[in-house]
C-alpha cells in the first residue's frame, strides 16, 4: 500500500498596471510526501473504552466529476437514449460534496469540507448499540503552523447525540495532524480519517457535529436525525466499509478496523471491503450479498459465511476491481434463512480522485489530454472492456508510478477547474473557450495584458488579450470581435499555439 505524494496548488496574484498586467501563478505541483506501499497508515491513537482513532492514508480522493443531475433540457431525436453534454456536466464538475450529501452522508461545507457517516453494531448489552462514527477531510481544509522541523494543524470535534431535548451522549476531542513538509499541508486528498465509537441506547437521536479549525476561523456545524437500531435476535449490524482490520470477537471490545468514511471504490484498481456482524445466529450462517444500482438493478452478488458464535459472528465482503460500473450503488446483505437484512450506500469512481456517471463523460472531459489515442480506445470500448482500457490509460500516463495518484490527470483536471471558473463566456463554459483550451494544455501564462480598454482602444475598436509564455517564446492574441466578451485566437495565434503545443507534447 502506497502513500500519496502531496502537491501544491499555487495561486496567481494580480499586479496593478495601466494595462492590467497579471503575473503568472507560482507554486510547485509536485509534492514531497514520503513514499511507501499502496496505502500507508499513521494511526494517531486507538484505545479501548470507545476511544478515538485517527488515521492518515495516502489514497487520493480529492474530487468527484459528477454527471448531469439537473439543468436545462436539450433537443434530442425521439427514441434515442438520453445523454449529457460536457458543457452541462462541467458546472457541477468539482462539487464533490453534493453526491455524498445525496447518498445520506453528513457533509461539511468549504473551507472546512468533510464527509462523515454513522454505522451501527451491537453493544455489550441487549439495550445498547455501538455507533461507528467516521469522518474524512483533507489537509488543506486545516490551517497549519510551523512547528519544529515540520508543520502542525489542530482541529476540534464535538459529536453529540440528543434525545427529547437532552443530550444523551457527547464526545469532545482535540486532535493534531503533523506533517514534515509544506507541500503536505496542501494535500487535497482524503488525508485525515477520524473515528469514534459511541455506546447508545436504541432510539431516535438528533446528531450534532461541530468541527473547528483551532489555528484558523473555519467552523462547521451540521445536524441530522438518525435512528439507532436495536440489534437483538437474528440481526445484522450495518455493513461498515473499511480499508483494513479484522474486526472483533467479543461484544465488549472495540472493532479493530480502519473505516472508509466515504464508502468509495476506485474503478478497476482496488477492492472495496465491508465488515459485517451477525447476532443470534449459529456459526456457519450464510450471508447473501448483492449490489444494486439506484433503479434496483443487480450489479454484483456473492455469498460468504459468518464465523464466530451465536452471540457475535462476523464476515468480510470483498468487491473486486472492475466488478461494478461507475456511479452510485447500494450493498444489500441478507442472512439466509432469516429475515435479517441490511443495506449500505457505496460509490464507484474512475479513480481515487474522480467519479462520474459514465465513461463517455470522462472521455469528453479528456478532449485536451495529450494521449488521445488512449482516450479514443476508452470511448469506443464495449462495457466489458472499459475497466481494462481505463487501467491502460491510467498506467500509461502516470508520470510517477510509485504514488497511488496519476499526477498528469490530477494536473489536467486542476487546470480544467480553473479554466472553467476563470474564462466563462456568454453561452460557453470556460473550459471550452479558446482561452480555456490554451490554459489547460499549456498552463498559466507568464504575463497577461488586457488590450483595448476604453482608455487605450485598438485600431479596430475591439478588445484583445495578449498572453506571453517566456519559456516557449510564445505570444498569443485573443480578440473579442463581437464585443460580447467572446475571445477567440487570431488565425496567426492559432497556428503559433498549435506549434507550441506540439513542442510541449514531444517533450512530455
Amino acid at each position: 500500500m502506497r502513500r500519496g505524494r502531496a502537491r501544491g496548488d499555487g495561486r496567481g496574484r494580480r499586479r496593478p498596471c495601466h494595462l492590467r498586467r497579471r503575473a503568472r501563478a507560482t507554486g510547485s505541483r509536485r509534492g514531497c510526501g514520503p513514499r511507501g506501499s499502496r496505502r500507508a497508515w499513521e494511526c494517531a491513537k486507538l484505545t479501548c473504552g470507545l476511544e478515538v482513532e485517527q488515521v492518515r492514508r495516502g489514497a487520493a480522493l480529492i474530487l468527484l466529476l459528477v454527471g448531469l443531475t439537473g439543468g436545462c433540457a436539450q433537443w434530442q431525436r425521439a427514441g434515442t437514449q438520453p445523454h449529457s453534454r460536457p458543457e452541462t456536466t462541467v458546472p457541477q464538475l468539482f462539487d464533490a460534496l453534493s453526491i455524498y450529501r445525496a447518498m445520506g452522508f453528513i457533509v461539511g461545507t468549504p473551507p472546512l469540507a468533510f464527509v462523515a457517516s454513522i454505522r451501527f453494531l451491537a453493544g455489550v448489552t441487549p439495550e445498547s448499540t455501538m455507533a461507528v462514527f467516521a469522518m474524512s477531510l483533507a489537509n488543506r481544509a486545516l490551517s497549519f503552523r510551523h512547528s519544529g522541523d515540520g508543520f502542525v494543524a489542530e482541529y476540534h470535534v464535538e459529536l453529540a447525540f440528543g434525545s427529547d431535548s437532552a443530550t444523551a451522549r457527547q464526545v469532545t476531542r482535540d486532535e493534531a495532524v503533523r506533517v514534515h513538509g509544506f507541500q503536505e499541508t496542501l494535500r487535497a486528498d482524503e488525508s485525515i480519517i477520524f473515528q469514534q465509537f459511541v455506546a447508545l441506547r436504541p432510539g431516535i437521536y438528533t446528531v450534532s457535529l461541530v468541527v473547528r479549525d483551532r489555528n484558523g476561523p473555519a467552523y462547521v456545524r451540521q445536524e441530522v436525525v438518525d435512528t439507532v437500531p436495536r440489534l437483538q435476535g437474528p440481526a445484522l449490524g450495518t455493513p461498515v466499509p473499511i480499508y483494513q482490520g479484522a474486526g472483533r470477537t467479543q461484544l465488549g471490545a472495540v472493532p479493530q478496523i480502519v473505516v472508509n468514511p466515504r464508502a468509495a471504490l476506485p474503478y478497476a484498481s482496488d477492492s472495496l471491503r465491508f465488515y459485517v456482524e451477525g447476532y443470534g445466529m449459529p456459526a456457519g450462517t450464510r450471508l447473501a450479498a448483492r449490489v444494486v444500482d439506484p433503479d434496483s438493478v443487480q450489479l454484483w452478488r456473492d455469498t460468504t459465511v459468518l464465523a464466530g458464535d451465536r452471540a457475535l459472528a462476523s464476515a468480510r465482503l470483498f468487491i473486486g476491481p472492475g466488478a461494478l460500473p461507475i456511479g452510485r450503488a447500494e450493498l444489500e446483505v441478507t442472512a439466509v434463512g432469516t429475515t435479517a437484512s441490511v443495506r449500505a450506500p457505496l460509490l464507484v469512481s474512475l479513480s481515487d480522485q474522480w467519479a462520474i456517471t459514465n465513461v463517455e463523460e470522462m472521455a469528453n472531459l479528456l478532449r485536451y489530454f495529450p494521449r488521445q489515442d488512449l482516450v479514443s480506445k476508452l470511448r469506443s470500448a464495449p462495457p466489458d472492456q472499459r475497466a481494462t482500457r481505463w487501467r491502460e490509460l491510467y498506467k500509461a500516463t502516470d508520470p510517477v508510478p510509485v504514488t497511488p495518484e496519476n499526477e498528469a490527470l490530477d494536473e489536467y483536471f486542476s487546470r480544467l477547474a480553473i479554466a472553467n471558473a476563470r474564462f466563462q463566456e456568454p453561452g460557453m463554459p470556460g473550459w471550452l473557450t479558446d482561452r480555456g483550451e490554451v490554459f489547460i494544455t499549456l498552463g498559466e501564462p507568464d504575463e497577461v495584458f488586457d488590450i483595448g480598454t476604453d482608455a487605450r482602444p485598438t485600431p479596430t475598436g475591439t478588445r484583445a488579450v495578449r498572453w506571453d509564455y517566456a519559456n516557449l517564446r510564445l505570444t498569443l492574441y485573443f480578440q473579442d470581435e463581437t464585443a460580447f466578451g467572446q475571445y477567440r485566437l487570431t488565425p496567426a495565434s492559432r497556428a503559433e499555439y498549435q506549434r507550441a503545443l506540439a513542442q510541449v507534447r514531444r517533450a512530455q
